[in-house]
């Protein structure tokens, strides 16, 4: 080893260079336990953000698991003529305007022929969720045949009788003033005797749009608004991001001019998202007059704030590409727009799509901004085009987390989990076109 160091003038004999290989020795063994600390700490860094991503998920699922299933009762309504078309015509429109939350009270009624007290009455029809109305509506206008007959209809019981079956209201609890009372918890055991009580997957959850009543409210409204955005936003960011990097890259001359627009690029991709949500606000919306709360503005306002990132990503990946490809291109007789085009953004694709996935990742999270131009709005209807109304799912976990029903609370957590696997399948469908694309040399 002392063969490998420059020997020191002050060394005069053997007995000098055993003290110089001693102290090398002595700083090489605290350079190699101060190796070792370090990967101990990264080590215990990533073990720690692991155990963090660990309890974060366990959370979120244990939380979401109960708004997978929902509780029904299946109640026998006598469908009387008199009552939804006197006329017998079979018209729709009657059809619809008839009162079939008259007939699901009279249901409950023949259940507990007892109860003429009219707080009890009272209590005993808020044992049921107002859409088991529509549940029956849509049971008689998909086959009018019914009408004078007595059906058997499965409706959902309310979110707070929900909630108690589930075991997320305890009994103690019930009884101390909440929205279950001992008089509704008595029935529904009473109805669970007799069979008509049932756990069901919650389809609602992934085919409706948002309501006030937490057992009918679903995400399928705010996942289509979510991908009308996202589509738009990748539609405006991409190519315009990437033929901006290319010509600055690529084809811009090295002026002041130049400099100056990099410059608020870079700072662009750091401005906070509120501003490009006030910029849309403004602009879109107070200048050029388009729809409030449409996934339209929704995705030029997140376009926005996404070209920038995808900007720096793409000219990263461009002046990654070895000069020798450009040299070799430009040797053989090809233009500058040939070897740009034909040889060097080829190679640089897979890193432009890794900065478009993380650009589009980011927008997806983003709520700020959608703020800013109402798509925080109450909308119960599903979007048909980029044009409607709608809100997102970043917005509609905002909303349901600052609900004030229990029912809300596992909503918001299973909502959250549709929010990542629909990150996880974009991220996928891009992993998947940068493979595509990934040249190796």
């Amino acid at each position: 080893m002392i063969n490998n160091v420059a020997r020191p003038t002050f060394i005069r004999s053997r007995a000098d260079a055993r003290d110089v290989s001693q102290v090398i020795s002595a700083g090489l063994a605290r350079r190699y336990a101060a190796e070792r600390r370090f990967r101990l700490y990264g080590l215990c860094a990533i073990v720690f953000a692991t155990l963090c991503l660990v309890v974060l998920l366990w959370t979120i699922i244990r939380t979401a698991i109960p708004a997978f299933t929902q509780t029904m009762i299946d109640l026998d309504v006598t469908l009387y003529p008199q009552d939804i078309d006197p006329d017998g015509a079979r018209d729709d429109g009657v059809l619809s305007r008839a009162d079939y939350q008259k007939l699901i009270r009279q249901s409950l009624e023949d259940l507990f022929p007892g109860v003429t007290d009219r707080q009890e009455r009272r209590e005993l029809f808020a044992l049921i969720s107002p859409g088991a109305t529509y549940a029956l509506r849509d049971k008689v206008l998909a086959d009018p045949a019914l009408i004078g007959q007595r059906v058997r209809v499965t409706v959902p019981l309310s979110d707070d009788l929900d909630q108690f079956a589930k075991g997320q209201i305890a009994r103690a609890t019930a009884q101390n003033g909440s929205r279950v009372s001992d008089r509704q918890i008595d029935w529904f055991h009473r109805l669970e005797q007799r069979g008509l009580i049932e756990r069901v997957f919650n389809r609602t959850l992934f085919t409706a749009g948002d309501s006030r009543s937490p057992e009918l409210a679903g995400v399928w409204g705010a996942l289509v608004g979510t991908f009308w955005t996202m589509l738009i936003t990748i539609a405006i960011a991409f190519p315009l991001a990437v033929g901006a990097a290319i010509y600055l890259e690529e084809f811009a001359p090295k002026n002041a001019w130049t400099a100056i627009v990099e410059v608020n690029i870079n700072n662009l991709a750091a401005v906070p998202s509120i501003v490009f949500g006030l910029l849309g606000l403004a602009v879109f919306l107070g200048v050029f007059g388009l729809p409030r709360s449409s996934p339209l503005v929704g995705g030029m306002v997140l376009s926005l704030m996404t070209m920038p990132i995808i900007i720096i990503a793409s000219r990263a990946a461009l002046k990654a590409v070895p000069p020798s490809m450009r040299e070799a291109a430009l040797g053989v007789g090809a233009s500058k727009m040939q070897t740009v085009f034909h040889h060097v953004v080829p190679l640089a694709m897979p890193g432009m799509l890794t900065g478009t996935i993380l650009g589009m990742a980011h927008a997806l999270g983003e709520t700020a901004p959608l703020l800013m131009i109402g798509m925080v709005a109450f909308i119960a209807d599903i979007p048909q085009g980029p044009l409607d109304a709608a809100t997102v799912m970043p917005v509609q976990i905002y909303l349901w987390s600052d609900a004030p029903e229990r029912a809300f609370v596992e909503r918001s957590s299973a909502a959250i989990l549709v929010l990542l696997a629909f990150l996880i399948a974009m991220t996928l469908v891009a992993v998947v076109l940068r493979k595509r694309f990934e040249r190796k040399w």
